[in-house]
């Protein structure tokens, strides 16, 4: 008998009205921060769906009823925005891939090397990120013109990787800091040498982190505005940021085809970072943690 009592368990506390208001005030506080987040994208949609009848309407009609694709056909069929997005996807790809490469080596040198004043080889590469661009757009204009550069893809991959790379660096630095050195020195002890190590131990160690800096430097190379407008000239090179901005009329602008647009970049984004998800959060967390 006293067994089978010491098996019931006792009832929960009953929350207090403190503990009752500070959760319902959490959940409130979620809550208007998911509509903050999402109410521009939402309506984005919503317009991208409108014809321009509603668009002009007073007030605002917030569900796109009823719909159009009218807008879409304007941006695929009439705009040929396809063009702009092939030209945004390979700009991003190719920056994205040198800026692994390039800060990876260079993250994973300093991290796990004995380099003299690597700090202050940090500070600089952090402070060549802190330049505003448009104090360096018209010498880098004036540098590319003059070596024939301009309005090609090469332009823009080079210099969105001068502006990435810091990041890149500064990121993987912390979170390669955080891997136990102890695996190097096995590995060395095996016959193994820097790149070894590099490819077979510490990058797979790493990945959580490779994927969050390359999703934060493609993400920033496709969305960029200055200087593609600036380097590039017409629709060959030009990529989305740039073929939006071209929609606008000296009268009028397309608000309907510039959401539909907007919407046709954007969930794609929204999907990498969704399908990415776990990994961003471990590449964020993991690499604050020193072991």
């Amino acid at each position: 008998m006293s067994a089978s009592r010491s098996l019931i368990l006792p009832p929960e506390p009953r929350p207090t009205a403190r503990q009752l208001l500070r959760r319902w005030g959490l959940r409130l506080a979620a809550f208007l921060i998911a509509a903050w987040s999402l109410g521009p994208f939402l309506w984005q949609v919503s317009t991208a769906f409108q014809p321009d009848a509603l668009l002009m309407a007073s007030p605002p009609h917030i569900l796109p009823w009823p719909g159009t694709l009218e807008h879409f056909y304007n941006v695929f069929a009439v705009k040929h925005f396809q063009y702009y997005i092939l030209n945004s996807a390979i700009v991003a790809l190719a920056t994205t891939a040198f800026c692994l490469v390039f800060g990876l080596l260079a993250a994973y040198a300093l991290a796990r090397f004995d380099v003299r004043g690597r700090f202050g080889v940090l500070g600089v590469i952090l402070s060549i990120s802190m330049f505003p661009q448009i104090a360096i757009v018209a010498p880098l204009y004036l540098f590319m013109s003059s070596v024939g550069l301009l309005d090609t893809y090469t332009v823009l991959v080079i210099v969105y990787l001068a502006l990435g790379l810091p990041l890149v660096v500064w990121v993987l630095f912390g979170y390669l800091q955080s891997i136990p050195r102890d695996l190097d020195e096995a590995a060395k002890i095996d016959g193994a040498g820097p790149i070894r190590i590099l490819v077979q131990i510490i990058l797979p160690m790493a990945l959580p982190g490779v994927v969050t800096t390359g999703l934060l430097a493609f993400i920033a190379a496709w969305n960029e505005f200055m200087f593609a407008l600036s380097f590039t000239s017409g629709i060959a090179h030009q990529t989305i940021p740039v073929g939006i901005a071209n929609f606008q009329n000296l009268y009028y602008v397309p608000w309907g085809d510039v959401a539909a647009a907007s919407t046709v970049v954007t969930v794609p984004l929204v999907l990498l970072v969704l399908g990415f998800q776990r990994r961003i959060i471990d590449g964020l967390t993991q690499g604050a943690v020193r072991e």
